[in-house]
């Protein structure tokens, strides 16, 4: 197939593969979604079953994207966001929370997977200052660089920089500080950081058979303790408040009393001068 923004070469290094669950197609089954295989279906019910509060967890980790970027761009003037691990897009998606406050905010999505890409182009038709890109988080030079990306992201301005859940997809054979590294140093002071990530600290078996359904996926689940995710913001300095469970970053109501723990960390910074 070719890709939605790129060319038959670009295409060849993103071909589908339904015969294993993907990572973001499950994401959508865990939130109620329709796009998804039955492959993803069969491995998303195993993850439930080992992790059975993954479809609040899910929802709360979305919830916290939204006051995420709510906040940089009502309060931290942010007007250009780069999202990476997009996922499928569920409305209100990224460009729409953004532009209710400042429409003339640009958004470059990222995903490596065609259908993350093809979904996302539906979602914002012809919407201008928005592009869709078929890229790897793992290779953060071919993100930064990609045409499609300058077209929409001016690294001489601030920018938020968005790496919500995707971060526990990449292993540390493939250097996830180091990636996140190269990303950070090439966003300009005032911008921002908005990241998620799965953990095992607030479960006492770590949640570890759930995270032992993505190996039969495109990418494993690597959960990280609160430390090592505390590394990725590297110097930038965190928001209040802090690096917290994400139904506990500014929420919008006080948590419900029954809600089961969630083994997910969230956190915004800046990036000093």
């Amino acid at each position: 197939m070719k890709s939605p923004r790129g060319g038959d070469s670009e295409a060849q290094s993103f071909e589908i593969d339904t015969s294993k669950p993907h990572p973001a197609r499950m994401y959508d089954y865990f939130l109620g979604g329709k796009d998804n295989y039955e492959v993803d279906q069969e491995a998303a019910e195993k993850f439930i079953q080992a992790a059975p509060e993954v479809r609040v967890g899910v929802r709360a980790n979305r919830g916290f994207m939204h006051r995420a970027v709510r906040h940089v761009v009502a309060e931290g003037g942010i007007r250009q966001i780069l999202d990476i691990g997009t996922g499928l897009p569920t409305e209100p998606n990224v460009h729409q929370i953004a532009r209710a406050i400042a429409p003339e905010t640009r958004i470059a999505y990222v995903d490596n997977d065609p259908i993350v890409s093809a979904h996302s182009l539906a979602l914002i038709d012809d919407e201008a200052d928005t592009s869709v890109v078929l890229a790897d988080l793992r290779d953060p030079r071919g993100v930064l660089d990609h045409p499609e990306v300058r077209k929409i992201i001016d690294f001489d301005q601030p920018v938020a920089l968005m790496l919500v859940a995707i971060l526990h997809f990449v292993t540390e054979a493939e250097d996830p500080n180091a990636v996140v590294a190269a990303l950070r140093d090439a966003l300009p002071t005032g911008s921002y950081l908005i990241l998620s990530h799965a953990t095992g600290d607030v479960h006492e078996d770590g949640r570890k058979d759930a995270a032992a359904v993505y190996k039969t996926a495109t990418a494993s689940m690597n959960p990280r303790t609160r430390a090592q995710v505390l590394d990725f913001f590297g110097d930038f300095t965190l928001v209040d408040p802090g690096l917290v469970l994400v139904p506990d970053w500014r929420p919008d109501e006080p948590v419900r009393p029954g809600t089961p723990p969630i083994g997910i960390y969230g956190g915004v910074a800046r990036k000093d001068a």
